[in-house]
């Protein structure tokens, strides 16, 4: 005896995974889970795979009305989905290469922004007159006070950032 079994697809991701294993549940061998659309039922190609695998395995047919019309209880519907499946699979492979590259040319990037303290401007800070004001010091060489005194002390001798500066220690 057959059972009809609805679930729409506008629901939220948790309540549409619910719905699907026990859609999938309630499916007893010789059936076939009917699905308008291809995308209806998966979010991509690896789960529509996975769950046509599950299908498989209870001996329950699975096929689309529309777009891809596949249909697992005939050897074509199962060898479309099986060439489904293997593009899937070099479309994840081909995923984590690029995951991969764009994470090596990440590392591989000096990134940060560019240092308002360069050693041309440390060099005029220590020049400048131990009696001038930091502040008129900052404002001469376009820097806060905040960047001055994170590269010179108070007494105009050099912070350990300044002598890097300076030293191209990195």
């Amino acid at each position: 005896m057959l059972k009809q079994i609805e679930y729409t697809a506008i629901l939220h991701q948790a309540e549409k995974m619910t719905d699907q294993k026990e859609c999938i549940k309630a499916l007893p061998p010789g059936n076939t889970l009917i699905v308008w659309k291809l995308d209806r039922l998966g979010r991509n190609m690896k789960d529509l795979v996975n769950m046509v695998d599950t299908l498989c395995k209870k001996e329950v047919g699975f096929k689309v009305l529309e777009g891809a019309e596949i249909d697992t209880n005939t050897k074509n519907g199962r060898m479309i989905f099986g060439i489904f499946a293997a593009l899937a699979e070099y479309e994840r492979e081909l995923i984590k290469e690029r995951t991969k590259a764009g994470l090596e040319v990440a590392r591989a990037r000096k990134g940060g922004r560019p240092r308002k303290m360069d050693r041309a401007a440390l060099r005029m800070a220590a020049m400048q007159n131990r009696e001038a004001k930091p502040s008129e010091i900052a404002k001469k060489l376009n820097i806060t006070t905040t960047t001055l005194y994170e590269y010179v002390n108070g007494d105009g001798t050099l912070k350990e950032k300044g002598v890097i500066v300076l030293g191209d220690i990195k």
